[in-house]
């Protein structure tokens, strides 16, 4: 049989490679008696996917989420207004569960404490939209957009503040907080060539100071002229 393998390369441990998990096909596809093998239907085959134990995964800072199901009962069908409206649906409580579409498709749930955006074709969770200590104790809203389309809102029973979840601006919901490994080794190659660079153009065998200077954005104002792109000194 064929597949593949899921691995993990750890930096931290000198490019240490971790076998996570291993999938592999199955030598024949299932196939229904009842169905029309004269058809040009698509037919599955079964996959085995074994999880690899490893020490890395004997802690509780894992992210772990509730993948959404058809028909779970825990869908909440055209959500309009609170949805956690009564005292008995705490959703800071890590058992609570539910899943609902925003207008634009997006998938959106609770669990685990935390409002999580499932991937609207798969349901696989992408990441988180509310961390815990912002979700606790509030109340959670779609509402109507007045544009055609839907916003998340969180709120306190207590005052009249009110916080729209933003989506980013590829529509997406889930706050990427780890930047792209990939770029950020990319950018320390750029800065060790900058480094190789200076010492050679001033000959001295002391280390230059490398800065980085990053985009896009540092304020929402709709002008740049009042910007700066200086590098910052992140270690000052």
């Amino acid at each position: 049989s064929e597949g593949f393998e899921i691995c993990t390369v750890d930096h931290s441990k000198g490019g240490k490679v971790r076998l996570d998990a291993t999938i592999t096909y199955s030598d024949q596809c299932e196939v229904d008696p009842d169905s029309d093998l004269m058809d040009d239907a698509p037919r599955a085959c079964s996959t085995m996917v074994y999880a690899h134990k490893h020490e890395d995964f004997d802690h509780d800072k894992w992210f772990q989420a509730y993948v959404p199901q058809s028909g779970d009962g825990c869908y909440v069908m055209n959500p309009d207004g609170t949805l956690n409206d009564t005292d008995d649906i705490d959703f800071s409580n890590p058992e609570q569960v539910c899943w609902w579409h925003m207008k634009d498709g997006a998938v959106l749930g609770v669990h685990n404490g935390m409002i999580i955006e499932y991937d609207a074709t798969t349901l696989a969770p992408l990441g988180m939209v509310v961390s815990r200590d912002e979700l606790m104790d509030r109340r959670v809203a779609v509402i109507d957009d007045q544009w055609g389309g839907s916003a998340l809102v969180l709120y306190n029973d207590g005052d009249n503040d009110v916080t729209v979840v933003q989506p980013n601006e590829d529509g997406s919901y889930w706050r990427k907080v780890v930047r792209n490994k990939m770029h950020r080794m990319k950018e320390m190659r750029r800065m060790s060539a900058a480094k190789k660079w200076m010492k050679g153009l001033r000959s001295v065998d002391e280390d230059p100071k490398v800065l980085s200077s990053y985009g896009p954005y540092t304020t929402t104002a709709g002008q740049v002229m009042g910007l700066s792109t200086r590098a910052i000194n992140p270690k000052a």
